[in-house]
């Protein structure tokens, strides 16, 4: 089994055994895909005018099928985030019904989890504040909106916390994330909604990486630029 090995951890390599392009021809087309607004078939496009034939099928293949994988080898890589949260939603549209991605950053703007979900109540709320305090610890308080499903998912955490988490609903103190989401809903905006949930969820996975490369929220690559980052997941 081929592994690597990143800041004393091992991991096992993402393998491209078998493709009929090379790993450097499905990364870029991949991370374009991710990082600007484009369609499957402009990126088609551009690839036919640098000699290569790749149907938007493939791509979309390509995207669905890598990016989870590249976000789980940078989840070991990034950096801690701040104690004080911003919590919100966003609608993303999945076969023409609207779903919920459920998003937290804290008061740097670092990206903290994310949560693509059919549903906006009090059991969606409380399974994505379970996994982002899986991956970024608990924080010290967060600020959501007049929700109250939201409030109630906090609640019941906290009815199993010693030191509670402060709960804050001050409108002004969220523009930070509302703000955050138009760069996701940016890159969404041509794929003119998506076909199935896990495709919606595999596709943001990347979206959202990408955006935290761009806010350099991976450790130990300051000398890198952001499609050095990226590549270098799939070393």
């Amino acid at each position: 089994m081929n592994k690597i090995r990143i800041l004393g951890q091992q991991f096992k390599m993402i393998s491209f055994k078998g493709r009929q392009f090379e790993k450097t021809v499905i990364l870029m087309t991949v991370r374009w895909y991710l990082a600007y607004a484009l369609s499957y078939r402009n990126i088609e496009e551009l690839m036919l005018e640098r000699g290569f034939k790749v149907d938007h099928s493939t791509l979309n293949r390509w995207v669905i099928h890598y990016s989870p994988l590249l976000l789980n080898k940078f989840k070991s890589n990034k950096k801690r985030v701040s104690k004080s949260w911003k919590m919100d939603e966003t609608y993303i549209k999945i076969k023409g019904k609207w779903n919920y991605l459920y998003r937290a950053v804290d008061q740097f703007n670092n990206t903290i989890e994310f949560m693509l979900s059919k549903k906006r109540d009090k059991k969606s709320a409380l399974k994505f504040f379970k996994k982002a305090i899986k991956s970024s610890g608990k924080p010290s308080k967060i600020n959501i909106d007049k929700s109250g499903a939201n409030k109630a998912g906090i609640k019941e955490i906290n009815s199993k916390l010693t030191k509670k988490i402060a709960i804050r609903q001050v409108k002004y103190l969220n523009n930070i994330i509302e703000q955050d989401h138009r760069f996701i809903k940016k890159k969404i905006k041509p794929m003119l909604g998506f076909k199935s949930f896990n495709s919606a969820m595999a596709t943001l996975n990347g979206i959202e990486l990408h955006h935290m490369l761009k806010k350099e929220q991976m450790n130990n690559f300051k000398k890198l630029n952001v499609f050095e980052q990226f590549y270098s997941l799939a070393a």
